[in-house]
Protein backbone atom coordinates (compact mmCIF):
# COMPACT_ATOMS: atom_id res chain seq x y z
CA UNK A 1 0.00 0.00 0.00
CA UNK A 2 1.40 3.32 -1.05
CA UNK A 3 2.09 6.18 1.32
CA UNK A 4 -0.54 8.39 -0.35
CA UNK A 5 -3.18 5.65 -0.04
CA UNK A 6 -2.35 5.11 3.62
CA UNK A 7 -2.68 8.86 4.25
CA UNK A 8 -6.07 8.87 2.58
CA UNK A 9 -7.19 5.92 4.69
CA UNK A 10 -6.03 7.60 7.90
CA UNK A 11 -7.78 10.82 6.89
CA UNK A 12 -10.98 8.90 6.14
CA UNK A 13 -10.80 7.17 9.53
CA UNK A 14 -10.22 10.51 11.26
CA UNK A 15 -13.24 12.02 9.47
CA UNK A 16 -15.42 9.03 10.43
CA UNK A 17 -14.17 9.25 14.02
CA UNK A 18 -14.91 12.98 14.24
CA UNK A 19 -18.40 12.43 12.83
CA UNK A 20 -19.01 9.63 15.31
CA UNK A 21 -17.65 11.76 18.16
CA UNK A 22 -19.92 14.66 17.18
CA UNK A 23 -22.91 12.30 17.04
CA UNK A 24 -22.01 10.81 20.44
CA UNK A 25 -21.70 14.28 21.96
CA UNK A 26 -25.07 15.29 20.55
CA UNK A 27 -26.70 12.09 21.84
CA UNK A 28 -25.10 12.66 25.25
CA UNK A 29 -26.43 16.23 25.27
CA UNK A 30 -29.94 15.08 24.32
CA UNK A 31 -30.12 12.15 26.71
CA UNK A 32 -28.13 13.40 29.69
CA UNK A 33 -27.93 17.18 29.65
CA UNK A 34 -31.37 17.90 28.20
CA UNK A 35 -32.98 14.52 28.89
CA UNK A 36 -35.28 16.01 31.54
CA UNK A 37 -36.45 18.74 29.15
CA UNK A 38 -37.23 16.37 26.28
CA UNK A 39 -38.90 13.94 28.69
CA UNK A 40 -41.22 16.74 29.83
CA UNK A 41 -41.97 17.76 26.25
CA UNK A 42 -42.78 14.16 25.27
CA UNK A 43 -45.06 13.78 28.28
CA UNK A 44 -46.91 17.00 27.47
CA UNK A 45 -47.31 16.01 23.82
CA UNK A 46 -48.96 12.71 24.69
CA UNK A 47 -51.37 13.92 27.37
CA UNK A 48 -53.64 16.63 28.68
CA UNK A 49 -52.71 18.04 32.06
CA UNK A 50 -53.48 20.76 34.58
CA UNK A 51 -50.75 21.92 36.94
CA UNK A 52 -51.81 21.98 40.59
CA UNK A 53 -49.06 24.51 41.21
CA UNK A 54 -49.65 28.01 39.84
CA UNK A 55 -46.05 28.16 38.65
CA UNK A 56 -43.41 25.41 38.81
CA UNK A 57 -40.63 27.31 40.52
CA UNK A 58 -37.85 27.00 43.07
CA UNK A 59 -38.09 28.60 46.51
CA UNK A 60 -36.41 31.47 48.27
CA UNK A 61 -34.84 30.16 51.49
CA UNK A 62 -33.59 32.29 54.36
CA UNK A 63 -30.14 31.92 55.93
CA UNK A 64 -31.46 29.03 58.05
CA UNK A 65 -32.92 27.27 54.98
CA UNK A 66 -36.46 28.13 56.03
CA UNK A 67 -38.78 28.85 53.05
CA UNK A 68 -39.14 32.61 52.94
CA UNK A 69 -42.73 32.76 51.71
CA UNK A 70 -44.85 29.66 52.21
CA UNK A 71 -47.55 30.65 49.73
CA UNK A 72 -51.02 29.18 50.11
CA UNK A 73 -53.14 26.22 49.03
CA UNK A 74 -56.72 26.68 47.83
CA UNK A 75 -59.31 24.23 46.52
CA UNK A 76 -60.17 25.09 42.91
CA UNK A 77 -62.39 23.70 40.16
CA UNK A 78 -60.19 21.84 37.67
CA UNK A 79 -61.71 21.36 34.23
CA UNK A 80 -60.85 19.31 31.13
CA UNK A 81 -63.40 20.70 28.63
CA UNK A 82 -62.35 18.11 26.03
CA UNK A 83 -63.97 15.29 28.04
CA UNK A 84 -66.98 17.07 29.59
CA UNK A 85 -70.06 15.37 28.09
CA UNK A 86 -72.94 17.77 28.68
CA UNK A 87 -71.28 21.18 28.95
CA UNK A 88 -74.50 23.19 29.15
CA UNK A 89 -75.86 21.12 32.02
CA UNK A 90 -72.50 21.07 33.79
CA UNK A 91 -72.16 24.84 33.42
CA UNK A 92 -75.61 25.44 34.87
CA UNK A 93 -75.05 23.19 37.91
CA UNK A 94 -71.52 24.44 38.50
CA UNK A 95 -72.61 28.09 38.31
CA UNK A 96 -75.28 27.38 40.94
CA UNK A 97 -72.75 25.77 43.30
CA UNK A 98 -70.25 28.60 42.88
CA UNK A 99 -72.84 31.40 42.93
CA UNK A 100 -71.53 32.94 39.71
CA UNK A 101 -72.91 33.78 36.27
CA UNK A 102 -73.56 30.73 34.08
CA UNK A 103 -72.13 32.56 31.05
CA UNK A 104 -68.74 32.83 32.80
CA UNK A 105 -68.66 29.07 33.40
CA UNK A 106 -69.66 28.33 29.80
CA UNK A 107 -66.79 30.52 28.64
CA UNK A 108 -64.35 28.52 30.78
CA UNK A 109 -65.68 25.22 29.46
CA UNK A 110 -65.24 26.46 25.90
CA UNK A 111 -61.49 26.91 26.41
CA UNK A 112 -58.61 24.62 27.27
CA UNK A 113 -57.80 22.62 30.38
CA UNK A 114 -57.12 24.55 33.59
CA UNK A 115 -58.56 25.61 36.93
CA UNK A 116 -61.24 28.26 37.47
CA UNK A 117 -60.47 31.56 39.27
CA UNK A 118 -62.79 30.81 42.22
CA UNK A 119 -61.64 29.72 45.67
CA UNK A 120 -63.85 26.91 46.99
CA UNK A 121 -65.28 26.48 50.47
CA UNK A 122 -65.30 23.01 51.99
CA UNK A 123 -69.04 22.80 51.29
CA UNK A 124 -68.60 23.71 47.61
CA UNK A 125 -65.75 21.21 47.33
CA UNK A 126 -67.95 18.47 48.74
CA UNK A 127 -70.84 19.30 46.37
CA UNK A 128 -68.59 19.18 43.30
CA UNK A 129 -67.06 15.87 44.38
CA UNK A 130 -70.54 14.39 44.84
CA UNK A 131 -71.46 15.24 41.25
CA UNK A 132 -68.74 12.91 39.89
CA UNK A 133 -68.52 14.83 36.64
CA UNK A 134 -66.15 13.52 33.99
CA UNK A 135 -63.55 16.19 33.36
CA UNK A 136 -64.63 18.45 36.27
CA UNK A 137 -63.19 17.99 39.76
CA UNK A 138 -62.27 19.92 42.91
CA UNK A 139 -58.58 19.73 43.80
CA UNK A 140 -56.11 21.70 45.95
CA UNK A 141 -53.86 24.11 44.01
CA UNK A 142 -50.62 25.50 45.43
CA UNK A 143 -50.06 29.25 44.92
CA UNK A 144 -46.65 30.90 45.20
CA UNK A 145 -47.87 33.94 47.11
CA UNK A 146 -49.87 33.79 50.33
CA UNK A 147 -51.47 36.40 52.51
CA UNK A 148 -48.21 37.51 54.12
CA UNK A 149 -45.40 38.01 51.62
CA UNK A 150 -42.17 39.28 53.15
CA UNK A 151 -39.50 41.38 51.41
CA UNK A 152 -41.78 41.97 48.43
CA UNK A 153 -39.63 44.67 46.83
CA UNK A 154 -36.50 42.54 47.19
CA UNK A 155 -37.91 39.23 46.01
CA UNK A 156 -40.00 40.90 43.30
CA UNK A 157 -43.06 39.49 41.58
CA UNK A 158 -44.13 37.33 38.63
CA UNK A 159 -46.13 38.22 35.55
CA UNK A 160 -47.18 36.57 32.32
CA UNK A 161 -44.94 36.71 29.28
CA UNK A 162 -46.40 39.80 27.69
CA UNK A 163 -44.75 40.17 24.28
CA UNK A 164 -43.36 37.94 21.58
CA UNK A 165 -39.98 39.66 21.96
CA UNK A 166 -39.89 38.68 25.65
CA UNK A 167 -40.92 35.10 24.81
CA UNK A 168 -38.30 34.86 22.05
CA UNK A 169 -35.60 36.13 24.41
CA UNK A 170 -36.54 33.53 27.04
CA UNK A 171 -36.58 30.52 24.71
CA UNK A 172 -33.40 31.68 22.94
CA UNK A 173 -31.29 32.32 26.03
CA UNK A 174 -32.59 29.63 28.36
CA UNK A 175 -32.40 25.86 28.62
CA UNK A 176 -35.84 25.82 30.24
CA UNK A 177 -39.23 25.15 28.62
CA UNK A 178 -41.33 28.29 28.13
CA UNK A 179 -44.87 28.79 26.90
CA UNK A 180 -46.35 32.10 25.89
CA UNK A 181 -48.67 32.37 28.93
CA UNK A 182 -46.06 31.30 31.53
CA UNK A 183 -45.45 33.32 34.68
CA UNK A 184 -41.90 34.70 34.76
CA UNK A 185 -39.93 37.02 37.03
CA UNK A 186 -40.66 40.67 36.31
CA UNK A 187 -38.81 42.44 39.13
CA UNK A 188 -36.37 41.79 41.98
CA UNK A 189 -34.74 38.43 42.61
CA UNK A 190 -37.56 36.66 40.77
CA UNK A 191 -36.27 38.31 37.59
CA UNK A 192 -32.54 38.11 38.38
CA UNK A 193 -32.67 34.34 39.06
CA UNK A 194 -35.36 33.42 36.52
CA UNK A 195 -33.10 30.84 34.85
CA UNK A 196 -32.36 29.09 38.17
CA UNK A 197 -35.84 29.25 39.70
CA UNK A 198 -37.86 28.18 36.65
CA UNK A 199 -39.05 24.57 36.76
CA UNK A 200 -40.05 22.40 33.82
CA UNK A 201 -42.79 20.39 35.52
CA UNK A 202 -45.13 20.99 38.48
CA UNK A 203 -44.72 19.17 41.79
CA UNK A 204 -48.41 18.13 41.51
CA UNK A 205 -50.57 17.75 38.41
CA UNK A 206 -53.68 15.96 37.17
CA UNK A 207 -53.18 14.24 33.81
CA UNK A 208 -55.05 12.16 31.26
CA UNK A 209 -53.29 10.47 28.32
CA UNK A 210 -54.25 10.59 24.64
CA UNK A 211 -53.20 8.78 21.49
CA UNK A 212 -51.73 10.13 18.25
CA UNK A 213 -55.23 11.12 17.08
CA UNK A 214 -55.84 13.09 20.31
CA UNK A 215 -58.31 10.50 21.61
CA UNK A 216 -58.19 9.74 25.34
CA UNK A 217 -56.62 6.44 26.28
CA UNK A 218 -58.45 4.11 28.61
CA UNK A 219 -61.54 6.28 28.87
CA UNK A 220 -61.81 9.01 31.47
CA UNK A 221 -58.86 7.75 33.50
CA UNK A 222 -57.24 10.69 35.25
CA UNK A 223 -53.91 10.28 37.00
CA UNK A 224 -52.85 12.44 39.94
CA UNK A 225 -49.11 13.05 39.87
CA UNK A 226 -47.62 14.07 43.22
CA UNK A 227 -44.07 15.14 44.04
CA UNK A 228 -42.98 14.63 40.44
CA UNK A 229 -39.19 15.09 40.32
CA UNK A 230 -38.11 18.35 38.71
CA UNK A 231 -34.32 18.48 38.53
CA UNK A 232 -34.35 21.80 36.69
CA UNK A 233 -35.70 24.12 39.36
CA UNK A 234 -33.30 25.48 41.95
CA UNK A 235 -33.66 27.27 45.27
CA UNK A 236 -32.06 30.62 46.08
CA UNK A 237 -30.60 30.85 49.60
CA UNK A 238 -30.61 34.40 50.96
CA UNK A 239 -28.67 36.01 53.79
CA UNK A 240 -31.99 37.33 55.14
CA UNK A 241 -33.42 35.95 58.39
CA UNK A 242 -37.18 35.50 57.97
CA UNK A 243 -37.78 36.04 61.71
CA UNK A 244 -35.96 39.39 61.69
CA UNK A 245 -37.60 40.38 58.40
CA UNK A 246 -41.01 39.69 59.95
CA UNK A 247 -40.20 41.81 63.02
CA UNK A 248 -39.00 44.68 60.85
CA UNK A 249 -42.04 44.64 58.59
CA UNK A 250 -44.47 44.39 61.52
CA UNK A 251 -42.86 47.47 63.06
CA UNK A 252 -42.90 49.36 59.77
CA UNK A 253 -46.59 48.58 59.25
CA UNK A 254 -47.28 50.35 62.53
CA UNK A 255 -44.73 53.15 62.41
CA UNK A 256 -43.56 53.96 58.85
CA UNK A 257 -45.82 54.91 55.95
CA UNK A 258 -42.91 55.55 53.60
CA UNK A 259 -39.26 54.67 54.11
CA UNK A 260 -36.79 51.84 54.56
CA UNK A 261 -35.13 49.67 57.20
CA UNK A 262 -31.94 47.66 56.72
CA UNK A 263 -30.58 45.20 59.28
CA UNK A 264 -27.05 43.92 58.74
CA UNK A 265 -24.98 41.33 60.58
CA UNK A 266 -22.22 43.30 62.26
CA UNK A 267 -18.80 42.41 60.92
CA UNK A 268 -19.74 40.27 57.91
CA UNK A 269 -21.89 42.65 55.88
CA UNK A 270 -24.65 40.04 55.43
CA UNK A 271 -28.08 41.64 55.08
CA UNK A 272 -30.46 40.12 57.64
CA UNK A 273 -33.49 42.21 56.69
CA UNK A 274 -34.34 44.88 54.15
CA UNK A 275 -37.84 46.28 53.88
CA UNK A 276 -39.56 49.19 52.16
CA UNK A 277 -42.82 51.00 52.67
CA UNK A 278 -45.25 51.43 51.09
CA UNK A 279 -45.27 47.72 50.38
CA UNK A 280 -47.11 45.86 47.67
CA UNK A 281 -48.77 42.48 47.25
CA UNK A 282 -46.75 40.33 44.79
CA UNK A 283 -49.91 38.33 44.06
CA UNK A 284 -51.47 41.62 42.91
CA UNK A 285 -48.48 43.83 42.03
CA UNK A 286 -50.73 46.61 40.82
CA UNK A 287 -51.84 47.25 44.42
CA UNK A 288 -50.17 48.44 47.61
CA UNK A 289 -50.72 46.30 50.68
CA UNK A 290 -53.41 48.76 51.80
CA UNK A 291 -55.33 48.22 48.56
CA UNK A 292 -54.33 51.53 46.96
CA UNK A 293 -52.89 51.61 43.46
CA UNK A 294 -49.15 50.92 43.42
CA UNK A 295 -46.98 53.07 41.18
CA UNK A 296 -44.21 50.45 41.19
CA UNK A 297 -42.43 47.86 43.30
CA UNK A 298 -39.99 50.60 44.33
CA UNK A 299 -37.18 49.41 46.61
CA UNK A 300 -36.41 52.27 49.01
CA UNK A 301 -33.46 50.35 50.52
CA UNK A 302 -31.45 50.73 47.30
CA UNK A 303 -32.76 54.20 46.37
CA UNK A 304 -30.84 57.47 46.71
CA UNK A 305 -31.58 60.04 49.43
CA UNK A 306 -29.85 62.98 51.04
CA UNK A 307 -28.38 61.59 54.27
CA UNK A 308 -28.58 64.72 56.42
CA UNK A 309 -26.40 64.60 59.52
CA UNK A 310 -25.69 60.88 59.11
CA UNK A 311 -23.05 62.13 56.65
CA UNK A 312 -21.24 63.70 59.60
CA UNK A 313 -19.85 60.21 60.21
CA UNK A 314 -17.87 60.68 56.98
CA UNK A 315 -16.75 64.21 57.92
CA UNK A 316 -15.64 63.16 61.41
CA UNK A 317 -13.85 60.05 60.11
CA UNK A 318 -12.03 62.07 57.42
CA UNK A 319 -11.00 64.65 60.02
CA UNK A 320 -9.60 61.95 62.32
CA UNK A 321 -7.71 60.32 59.45
CA UNK A 322 -6.09 63.59 58.40
CA UNK A 323 -5.60 65.17 61.83
CA UNK A 324 -5.98 62.90 64.90
CA UNK A 325 -5.39 65.89 67.19
CA UNK A 326 -8.69 67.41 66.05
CA UNK A 327 -10.25 65.80 69.13
CA UNK A 328 -8.59 68.65 71.08
CA UNK A 329 -9.86 71.39 68.76
CA UNK A 330 -12.54 73.88 69.77
CA UNK A 331 -15.36 75.33 67.69
CA UNK A 332 -17.82 78.16 68.19
CA UNK A 333 -21.53 77.81 67.39
CA UNK A 334 -23.66 80.98 67.33
CA UNK A 335 -26.86 79.17 66.36
CA UNK A 336 -29.18 81.24 64.15
CA UNK A 337 -26.57 84.01 63.87
CA UNK A 338 -24.05 81.95 61.90
CA UNK A 339 -23.12 83.34 58.47
CA UNK A 340 -22.51 80.18 56.42
CA UNK A 341 -24.92 77.69 58.00
CA UNK A 342 -27.21 78.22 60.94
CA UNK A 343 -27.52 75.57 63.62
CA UNK A 344 -30.74 73.72 64.40
CA UNK A 345 -30.36 75.10 67.92
CA UNK A 346 -31.24 78.80 67.58
CA UNK A 347 -29.28 79.94 70.65
CA UNK A 348 -26.25 77.94 69.50
CA UNK A 349 -23.94 75.55 71.31
CA UNK A 350 -21.30 78.16 72.16
CA UNK A 351 -17.77 76.88 72.67
CA UNK A 352 -17.77 73.18 71.70
CA UNK A 353 -15.33 70.34 70.98
CA UNK A 354 -15.65 67.59 68.32
CA UNK A 355 -17.16 65.01 70.68
CA UNK A 356 -19.97 67.30 71.77
CA UNK A 357 -20.42 68.72 68.25
CA UNK A 358 -20.95 65.16 66.92
CA UNK A 359 -23.27 64.19 69.76
CA UNK A 360 -25.35 67.36 69.40
CA UNK A 361 -25.10 67.32 65.57
CA UNK A 362 -23.84 70.90 65.48
CA UNK A 363 -23.99 72.21 61.90
CA UNK A 364 -21.55 75.18 62.14
CA UNK A 365 -18.83 73.01 63.67
CA UNK A 366 -19.06 70.46 60.86
CA UNK A 367 -19.16 73.14 58.18
CA UNK A 368 -15.88 74.46 59.62
CA UNK A 369 -14.38 70.93 59.68
CA UNK A 370 -15.52 70.28 56.10
CA UNK A 371 -14.06 73.52 54.81
CA UNK A 372 -10.76 72.86 56.56
CA UNK A 373 -10.57 69.34 55.10
CA UNK A 374 -11.49 70.38 51.56
CA UNK A 375 -13.68 68.53 49.10
CA UNK A 376 -11.05 66.08 47.88
CA UNK A 377 -10.33 64.59 51.29
CA UNK A 378 -14.04 64.23 51.99
CA UNK A 379 -14.59 62.55 48.63
CA UNK A 380 -11.73 60.11 49.21
CA UNK A 381 -13.02 59.12 52.66
CA UNK A 382 -16.61 58.77 51.41
CA UNK A 383 -15.40 56.47 48.63
CA UNK A 384 -13.44 54.28 51.03
CA UNK A 385 -16.58 54.03 53.18
CA UNK A 386 -18.53 52.75 50.15
CA UNK A 387 -20.74 55.76 49.48
CA UNK A 388 -20.21 55.50 45.73
CA UNK A 389 -20.53 51.70 45.61
CA UNK A 390 -24.05 50.52 44.83
CA UNK A 391 -23.05 46.85 44.42
CA UNK A 392 -24.86 44.19 46.45
CA UNK A 393 -23.40 40.68 46.34
CA UNK A 394 -25.91 38.39 44.64
CA UNK A 395 -28.30 41.21 43.76
CA UNK A 396 -27.21 43.16 40.68
CA UNK A 397 -28.91 46.54 40.67
CA UNK A 398 -28.80 49.17 37.95
CA UNK A 399 -26.30 51.83 38.96
CA UNK A 400 -28.00 55.20 39.56
CA UNK A 401 -25.77 57.77 37.89
CA UNK A 402 -27.17 60.60 40.03
CA UNK A 403 -24.79 59.45 42.76
CA UNK A 404 -21.55 61.27 42.04
CA UNK A 405 -19.28 62.29 44.90
CA UNK A 406 -17.45 64.66 42.57
CA UNK A 407 -20.36 67.06 43.06
CA UNK A 408 -18.86 67.83 46.49
CA UNK A 409 -15.99 69.60 44.75
CA UNK A 410 -18.21 71.85 42.64
CA UNK A 411 -18.41 75.55 43.62
CA UNK A 412 -20.63 76.43 46.61
CA UNK A 413 -21.46 72.77 47.42
CA UNK A 414 -18.99 71.96 50.19
CA UNK A 415 -20.86 73.83 52.95
CA UNK A 416 -24.15 72.00 52.35
CA UNK A 417 -22.43 68.67 51.70
CA UNK A 418 -20.57 68.85 55.03
CA UNK A 419 -23.91 68.38 56.80
CA UNK A 420 -25.34 65.84 54.31
CA UNK A 421 -27.44 68.23 52.24
CA UNK A 422 -27.07 69.44 48.66
CA UNK A 423 -25.97 66.98 45.96
CA UNK A 424 -24.62 64.29 48.30
CA UNK A 425 -26.83 61.17 47.85
CA UNK A 426 -26.69 57.75 49.52
CA UNK A 427 -28.84 54.63 49.85
CA UNK A 428 -29.98 53.13 53.17
CA UNK A 429 -27.95 50.02 52.30
CA UNK A 430 -24.83 52.15 51.83
CA UNK A 431 -25.41 53.89 55.17
CA UNK A 432 -25.75 50.48 56.86
CA UNK A 433 -22.50 49.30 55.20
CA UNK A 434 -20.75 52.52 56.33
CA UNK A 435 -21.91 51.94 59.92
CA UNK A 436 -20.75 48.34 59.67
CA UNK A 437 -17.32 49.65 58.64
CA UNK A 438 -17.07 51.57 61.93
CA UNK A 439 -18.11 48.44 63.85
CA UNK A 440 -15.62 46.31 61.90
CA UNK A 441 -12.59 48.33 62.97
CA UNK A 442 -12.45 50.40 59.78
CA UNK A 443 -12.80 47.52 57.26
CA UNK A 444 -15.39 48.15 54.54
CA UNK A 445 -17.29 45.15 53.12
CA UNK A 446 -19.84 45.08 50.33
CA UNK A 447 -23.31 44.02 51.53
CA UNK A 448 -24.31 40.46 50.62
CA UNK A 449 -27.91 39.37 49.95
CA UNK A 450 -27.58 35.94 48.29
CA UNK A 451 -25.51 33.12 49.81
CA UNK A 452 -25.92 30.31 47.30
CA UNK A 453 -28.01 28.56 44.67
CA UNK A 454 -29.11 25.03 45.64
CA UNK A 455 -30.18 22.18 43.39
CA UNK A 456 -33.32 20.14 44.10
CA UNK A 457 -31.14 17.53 45.85
CA UNK A 458 -29.85 20.16 48.30
CA UNK A 459 -26.33 20.37 46.90
CA UNK A 460 -24.76 23.79 46.35
CA UNK A 461 -24.73 24.66 42.66
CA UNK A 462 -23.27 28.14 43.00
CA UNK A 463 -21.97 30.16 45.95
CA UNK A 464 -21.62 33.89 46.55
CA UNK A 465 -18.70 34.61 48.83
CA UNK A 466 -18.43 37.34 51.44
CA UNK A 467 -16.32 40.36 50.56
CA UNK A 468 -12.89 40.04 52.20
CA UNK A 469 -13.00 43.80 52.77
CA UNK A 470 -10.69 46.77 52.34
CA UNK A 471 -9.23 49.25 54.81
CA UNK A 472 -11.39 52.41 54.82
CA UNK A 473 -10.14 54.11 57.98
CA UNK A 474 -7.61 53.17 60.63
CA UNK A 475 -8.58 51.03 63.58
CA UNK A 476 -7.82 53.94 65.93
CA UNK A 477 -10.16 56.24 63.97
CA UNK A 478 -12.87 53.55 63.98
CA UNK A 479 -12.54 53.16 67.75
CA UNK A 480 -12.92 56.91 68.28
CA UNK A 481 -15.94 56.96 65.95
CA UNK A 482 -17.59 54.25 68.04
CA UNK A 483 -17.12 56.36 71.18
CA UNK A 484 -18.61 59.37 69.38
CA UNK A 485 -21.63 57.32 68.27
CA UNK A 486 -22.10 56.07 71.82
CA UNK A 487 -22.08 59.68 73.01
CA UNK A 488 -24.91 60.50 70.56
CA UNK A 489 -27.13 57.98 72.36
CA UNK A 490 -25.90 58.79 75.89
CA UNK A 491 -26.35 62.56 75.84
CA UNK A 492 -26.90 63.77 72.29
CA UNK A 493 -29.64 63.77 69.67
CA UNK A 494 -30.09 59.98 69.76
CA UNK A 495 -31.18 59.36 73.35
CA UNK A 496 -34.44 57.82 72.06
CA UNK A 497 -32.34 55.08 70.42
CA UNK A 498 -30.93 53.83 73.74
CA UNK A 499 -31.32 50.06 74.14
CA UNK A 500 -31.46 49.03 77.83
CA UNK A 501 -28.91 46.68 79.38
CA UNK A 502 -26.75 45.89 76.34
CA UNK A 503 -26.52 49.46 75.06
CA UNK A 504 -26.49 50.92 71.56
CA UNK A 505 -24.79 53.62 69.51
CA UNK A 506 -25.46 55.50 66.30
CA UNK A 507 -26.10 58.78 64.52
CA UNK A 508 -29.25 60.75 63.76
CA UNK A 509 -29.92 62.64 60.56
CA UNK A 510 -32.62 65.03 59.35
CA UNK A 511 -32.50 65.94 55.67
CA UNK A 512 -34.72 68.76 54.41
CA UNK A 513 -35.95 67.88 50.92
CA UNK A 514 -38.16 69.52 48.35
CA UNK A 515 -37.81 72.89 46.66
CA UNK A 516 -38.21 74.77 49.93
CA UNK A 517 -37.28 72.04 52.40
CA UNK A 518 -40.91 71.43 53.30
CA UNK A 519 -40.35 67.70 54.01
CA UNK A 520 -37.88 66.03 56.33
CA UNK A 521 -36.38 62.60 55.80
CA UNK A 522 -35.47 61.27 59.23
CA UNK A 523 -32.50 58.91 59.68
CA UNK A 524 -30.91 56.83 62.39
CA UNK A 525 -28.09 54.39 61.75
CA UNK A 526 -26.50 52.51 64.60
CA UNK A 527 -25.56 49.19 66.17
CA UNK A 528 -26.10 47.03 69.24
CA UNK A 529 -24.90 45.73 71.64
CA UNK A 530 -22.09 48.16 72.40
CA UNK A 531 -19.72 45.40 73.40
CA UNK A 532 -19.22 42.85 70.63
CA UNK A 533 -21.86 44.39 68.31
CA UNK A 534 -24.06 41.90 66.49
CA UNK A 535 -26.50 44.01 64.52
CA UNK A 536 -26.34 47.16 62.43
CA UNK A 537 -29.73 48.82 61.90
CA UNK A 538 -30.44 51.74 59.58
CA UNK A 539 -33.85 53.45 59.62
CA UNK A 540 -35.17 56.00 57.11
CA UNK A 541 -38.55 57.65 57.65
CA UNK A 542 -39.72 59.77 54.74
CA UNK A 543 -41.74 62.75 55.91
CA UNK A 544 -40.67 62.33 59.53
CA UNK A 545 -40.22 65.03 62.17
CA UNK A 546 -36.47 64.50 62.70
CA UNK A 547 -33.97 61.72 63.17
CA UNK A 548 -34.20 62.01 66.95
CA UNK A 549 -38.02 62.05 67.10
CA UNK A 550 -38.99 59.70 64.26
CA UNK A 551 -36.16 57.32 63.37
CA UNK A 552 -34.34 56.79 66.70
CA UNK A 553 -37.37 55.29 68.57
CA UNK A 554 -38.01 52.89 65.68
CA UNK A 555 -34.35 51.84 65.77
CA UNK A 556 -34.71 51.08 69.48
CA UNK A 557 -37.94 49.08 69.02
CA UNK A 558 -36.56 46.98 66.15
CA UNK A 559 -33.20 46.37 67.84
CA UNK A 560 -34.80 45.33 71.14
CA UNK A 561 -37.08 42.90 69.30
CA UNK A 562 -34.16 41.34 67.42
CA UNK A 563 -32.09 40.94 70.57
CA UNK A 564 -35.02 39.17 72.27
CA UNK A 565 -34.87 36.52 69.52
CA UNK A 566 -31.39 35.62 70.74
Amino acid sequence: MGILRRKRLVLTLVIFFMCFLGLAIQLWRIQIIKGEVYSCLALEQGSLSVSLEDTPRGKFLDRNLVPFNEGKTENRVVVFPEVVKDKDRAAKDLAKILGVNEVAIKSCLAGGSGYLPYSLTSEQTSLIQQKSWTGIMALPVQFRYGENSLAAQTLGHLGKVSTYAEYFDLVTNSEKIYRYDDLVGKTGLEMVYEEDLKGNRPARAIRVFKDAKDKLLGGPGFELEEQAPDKDRRDVVLTLDSRIQQLVEDTMDRKIDSGAVVVMEAGTGDILAMASRPGFDPAHPEQNTDGAAASSSFDHCAALYQPGSVFKIVVAAAALENNPSIMNSRFTCRGANEDLMRCWKDEGHGDINLSRAFAQSCNPAFVKIGLDLGAQRLIECARRLGLDNQNIIGYPVVNDTRQDLNHLAEPYNLVNCSIGQGPVLVTPLQVAAMTNTIVSGGIYREPRLVKEIRSCSGSVAREFYLDTGSRAISQDSAEIMRRLMELVVDEGTGTEAAVPVCGSAGKTGSAQVGSSGEQTNAWFSGYAPRQNPRYVVTVLVEGGASGSESAAPIFREITESILKLD
